[in-house]
């Protein structure tokens, strides 16, 4: 019971400070990415809320914060397109369904990242190369300042133009003054989170003070909202009426979810990941699987427009001290009570202050140390890391993983291809004795193949794999057409020492095989610990 205490707070009034500051750095996220896809800011709003609530009470670890975001908001946006476009073209026209067809898409994202954590592939995370993680975090810390700046422009005229004058200097000067308080506080106290005294200091500043500036309310205004007050999320019950309107494009609801649900689970266990790495502890990516589709599920059920884990809120939410499942339920609870009670409140928070706590994430998140290891890492490692920072700002963070692992992958595939050695040997009956060094797979199959001569070879031949393993279908076959060849020439072929695995591969390939593999040899290096110890003792 202990334990499970420790696990939702460990220290309480950590956690709901900083849940506190993550609810209120959520409020301007939700709201910009709710644009980005074309829907109402308050459905971007409950999205948080309800990915919030059900990632922090059973995601996959204590601390990490869920909610709308901008690589899931982009993909969403040519469904609503298509949906609303085919709404105005039905004999009864349907408004916003678009919307309604993210909702029906949705239960399809839950079901698949629910599949997921069900079938245990959160654990293949661990598979990123390192040089990926790194080009990740810089690559979204590029992408996070970059969205930043948009917050410098301004809309006059219905043209977006960079701020000017002295609101530029006053935006400039609340900017550095939050990150400013950001980075002194921590020296003269740990008891208070920077970044919420930063907003609190700043909001007082500019209302006492009656100071003109952008604020969270006129943000939503000028992209079309109307404000933060809402209700409580209700059932959508008419998204099961709405199935008839899916005829023909079954194709483009089905093909979303599954990039959703990747995008989702792929940018939620990366950041999973990174906050394992910076609070040392180890959280569950099959748990954060189940966590999140379930979290998704119900966005589609009561009209949220879905979501997955936000780094930069993770990373705010850390530093400031929320380590328990406590500090999530607080922020995702926050946002909920700023939408039924605080708006008027909430809408008057600088949105400088917010860019200013954006920017220190932007600061703490990118792996600055990458600069330093640039030159001292293997070139391959190098065009990784830069790769991926770069397609992560160029498309998505779904693409630059992928690039990522597959550039990896192809660069250890070529270096392994590379290291099959055939040592040979003559004894003294006259065998002659081939012994493998290195992996065999479908890279290295060509090199392996050129080893042999088995028209100029003596009539006994032995192969030897004391030290190389057959590692896929390919080497099987490699071995399976060598030892033909040997045969077909009316040679006599031993295959020694393969792996368990291996010969019954070959046998089911080819139950003929039996009279080539030799299964009698005793392996001298084969020894088992507990074996080791019993001669020493």
């Amino acid at each position: 019971m202990r334990r499970i205490f420790n696990n939702f707070t460990h220290h309480p009034k950590n956690d709901v400070l900083s849940g506190l500051t993550v609810a209120l750095a959520l409020v301007p996220e939700a709201v910009a990415f709710a644009f980005v896809a074309g829907v109402d800011p308050l459905v971007g709003l409950y999205g948080a809320f309800m990915m919030g609530i059900v990632t922090a009470l059973f995601g996959g670890r204590p601390g990490m914060i869920s909610g709308a975001t901008g690589a899931m908001a982009v993909v969403m946006v040519h469904l609503i397109q298509a949906g609303n476009t085919v709404g105005e073209t039905l004999a009864q026209p349907i408004d916003n369904l678009g919307l309604q067809w993210l909702f029906i898409t949705l239960l399809f994202v839950g079901a698949l990242q629910m599949l997921a954590g069900i079938f245990r592939l959160g654990k293949f995370v661990r598979l990123i190369p390192h040089p990926v993680m790194l080009g990740f975090v810089n690559g979204l810390a590029i992408v996070i300042f970059l969205s930043q700046l948009g917050l410098f422009k301004e809309k006059i005229a219905g043209r977006t133009q960079w701020i000017q004058g002295a609101e530029l200097w006053v935006m400039v000067g609340l900017v550095a003054l939050t990150m400013g308080i950001m980075y002194a506080l921590p020296k003269l106290t740990k008891k208070l989170p920077a970044a919420l005294v930063a907003i609190v200091v700043v909001a007082g500043i500019t209302i006492a003070g009656g100071i003109d500036v952008n604020t969270v309310g006129s943000f939503i205004r000028e992209g079309g909202g109307t404000g933060l007050k809402g209700s409580l999320p209700v059932f959508q019950f008419q998204i099961f009426s709405l199935f008839d309107t899916l005829q023909g494009h079954w194709g483009l609801i089905l093909s979303t979810a599954m990039l959703l649900a990747a995008v989702g689970l792929i940018e939620s266990l990366m950041t999973l990941n990174l906050v394992d790495e910076i609070t040392e502890t180890r959280g569950s990516g099959n748990r954060e699987c189940l966590a999140q589709g379930g979290a998704n599920l119900l966005n589609g059920l009561f009209g949220g427009m879905g979501g997955c884990a936000m780094i930069g809120q993770s990373i705010i939410n850390v530093n400031s001290g929320g380590r328990g499942r406590l500090s999530g339920v607080v922020a995702a609870m926050a946002l909920l009570g700023f939408v039924l009670f605080g708006a008027p409140l909430i809408e008057q928070i600088p949105i400088a202050a917010l860019v200013g706590v954006m920017f220190m994430v932007v600061i703490g998140t990118f792996a600055w140390s990458s600069f330093r290891i640039l030159n001292k890492i293997p070139l391959s490692d190098a065009v990784v890391l830069v790769a991926v920072s770069a397609i992560t700002v160029w498309k998505d963070l779904a693409i630059a993983v992928l690039a990522g692992v597959l550039i990896s992958a192809v660069v250890f595939a070529w270096k392994n291809a590379t290291m099959i050695r055939a040592r040979k040997r003559i004894k003294e009956d006259g065998t002659k004795v081939y012994e493998i060094w290195g992996p065999l797979f479908f890279g290295s199959v060509q090199n392996f193949m050129s080893k042999f001569d088995a028209t100029t070879d003596p009539d006994r031949i032995e192969i030897d794999f004391i030290e190389s393993k057959v590692s896929d279908h390919s080497g099987i076959e490699a071995v399976s057409n060598i030892a033909a060849k040997y045969l077909s020439l009316g040679k006599d072929i031993r295959l020694t020492h393969l792996s368990p695995e291996c010969q019954v591969l070959l046998l089911k390939a080819d139950p003929g095989f039996e009279r080539v593999i030799e299964t009698s040899i005793d392996d001298p290096r084969y020894y088992v610990v507990t074996d080791l110890l019993d001669q020493e003792v």
